[in-house]
């Protein structure tokens, strides 16, 4: 079964900081495009980020610009959200997924991880 398969969540205070993985099962990602996207409770999921098979080209939502960054290490079939200066609004689950082209729109991904849950708490 093709799945990604997310981890690095948890409960940090405001302003702390989390790496988030995402590891391929089942395939190799370095030709995909890989998103991340969260979803907090009563709340439509969002695009967060996402990069190219490369990782020469990325995007981000405006509202993680200059505290998130995204990378990827094909080598090791692992796409990373490095996740700083955290606010209670980032709370949400943060899910990874594939697709052809970098953009944040959900619906053209495939291949979603189960989540893993991060909370920005004191």
């Amino acid at each position: 079964q093709l799945r990604l398969v997310e981890s690095g969540g948890g409960l940090v205070q405001p302003g702390g900081s989390l790496r988030l993985s995402c590891a391929a099962s089942g395939f190799t990602l370095d030709g995909d495009v890989i998103g991340w996207f969260r979803q907090a409770p009563g709340k439509e999921r969002e695009g967060v980020s996402c990069i190219s098979s490369s990782g020469l080209r990325t995007n981000y939502v405006d509202s993680v610009k200059g505290r998130f960054t995204i990378s990827r290490d094909n080598a090791k079939n692992t796409v990373y959200l490095q996740m700083n200066s955290l606010k209670p609004e980032d709370t949400a689950v943060y899910y990874c997924a594939r697709t052809l082209a970098c953009t944040l729109r959900a619906p053209v991904y495939g291949a979603w991880g189960q989540g893993t849950q991060v909370t920005v708490s004191s």
